[in-house]
């Protein structure tokens, strides 16, 4: 191999080293493409979790836009038993809770993904009893 092909293709190990750029986003020349399905198994999932039903109850649908993500679920929302009055009580109003429900889809959705998640909307759809877990 000749000097000028090992210009070509790289050249000398040192210089190659001396070249690399030293931050992570000069390293990384191009672009990074996610499937809008891979996008939408992930908000599924931790919608799901965060709202506290069960993956089959809830729907799902993710958009992306030149401001980021913007997610939308319809959801039975979880609520204590009529009968349990502490629940009912000592609970949160509806619209306290669908807006915490929403920070914490943002929040973990955008951390997952490593985008900024621009919008999430809620649908309630229904309300089911939330189940009480026993202490073994």
């Amino acid at each position: 191999m000749s000097a000028a092909q090992a210009g070509r293709l790289g050249g000398d190990l040192a210089e190659v080293a001396a070249r690399t750029p030293s931050t992570d986003a000069d390293r990384f020349s191009g672009r990074i493409s996610v499937q809008p399905r891979v996008l939408e198994k992930i908000a599924h999932e931790t919608s799901a979790s965060v709202v506290g039903v069960e993956r089959g109850s809830i729907s799902v649908q993710v958009a992306e836009g030149s401001k980021g993500v913007a997610v939308r679920l319809s959801t039975p929302l979880p609520v204590p038993d009529l009968d349990d009055t502490a629940a009912i009580r000592d609970g949160e109003p509806v619209l306290v809770r669908v807006g915490r429900i929403q920070e914490e889809v943002r929040d973990r959705v955008a951390h997952l993904i490593g985008r900024d998640v621009s919008r999430v909307d809620i649908t309630i759809t229904g309300a089911v009893i939330a189940e009480k877990r026993r202490v073994r």
